[in-house]
């Protein structure tokens, strides 16, 4: 009885530091979040001076994007539609791309399969700044540069979504459903577009989830690649908007002076979608895991 209660008196103690661990997690991750939601409603007095969590006006925010949108004649709003278009256009490339590869490397066997696996984990270990140059000049040979399938070819490379597929299918999908398959007369394209595209929901939902953040949240790749700043994505256009007015208050800087709120409004926009992504794609991502977990 003694070792019993000893036993779960353990259990309950690492149970207790596990929760205490998540909750000062959680707490770290939702804080910064919290106040970029919040900083768009106060002013930038309130800001600097006041409660960093308290709420101001909720008309402050019509009147940050006002600021935002009059900046050189509403080029946030391209911005935006930019990233969409990289974000969007490189997920659904790398989908195509990710789960074909995957399935093939998984289900057939041929010539320089084991080439193309070992390629596929080399490309997923070196760093992706490490490639930038390489990719600059290898889409300046064919006249890409400066245009937007600079970033979307490169950000649809995605060599851990290939790895990823490879996996699911090699261990999700057995072989003898295939084969009875081909015994009914299905040509392959009709197995693959049957049988294994419906049963990799999951595997795609967790491909795009993350793709679409990487995409979303790139930085270096389009700013190398593209040269006038109306074709930016979001968060480098933030990079050239009128910050200096924020801190140092010059009114020579640009004809638009930004307050903190219009920067922090600025920032929020940039994190909505992938809160939106994450939620359209929770679901799927949570089955995910639990069939991975079932494997194991």
């Amino acid at each position: 009885m003694e070792n019993k209660s000893s036993g779960s008196r353990g259990l309950s103690v690492s149970a207790l530091a596990r929760d205490l661990l998540l909750l000062a997690a959680a707490v770290a991750f939702a804080t910064p979040v919290l106040w970029l939601l919040l900083a768009p409603t106060r002013t930038g007095d309130q800001i600097k001076h006041g409660s960093p969590f308290g709420i101001g006006n909720p008309g402050n925010i019509i009147r940050a994007w006002n600021d935002l949108y009059r900046f050189d004649d509403g080029v946030i709003v391209r911005w935006i539609e930019n990233s969409l278009v990289y974000a969007v256009s490189s997920v659904a490339l790398s989908l195509l791309l990710c789960i074909t590869a995957g399935y093939g490397l998984a289900k057939y066997t041929f010539v320089g399969r084991k080439a193309l696996l070992l390629t596929t984990l080399i490309a997923m270990i070196v760093p992706a700044a490490a490639t930038i140059l390489p990719l600059y000049v290898e889409l300046s040979a064919v006249h890409l540069t400066g245009t937007v399938w600079s970033v979307i070819l490169p950000m649809a490379f995605y060599p851990w979504g290939v790895y990823l597929a490879y996996t699911f299918f090699s261990g999700g999908l057995p072989d003898q459903l295939l084969e009875a398959a081909r015994m009914d007369g299905a040509s392959e394209l009709r197995i693959f577009l049957s049988i294994a595209l419906p049963l990799a929901k999951p595997l795609a939902a967790l491909i795009g989830f993350f793709g679409f953040v990487g995409a979303w949240t790139n930085y270096m790749l389009p700013y190398l690649m593209l040269n006038d700043t109306s074709s930016y994505p979001l968060p480098v256009g933030l990079g050239v908007l009128p910050l200096a007015d924020v801190v140092s208050g010059n009114p020579n800087f640009s004809q638009v002076t930004l307050t903190l709120p219009d920067v922090a409004l600025a920032g929020l926009l940039t994190v909505i979608p992938i809160l939106l992504m994450f939620v359209f794609a929770q679901r799927y991502l949570t089955s995910a895991r639990l069939a991975g977990a079932e494997k194991g």
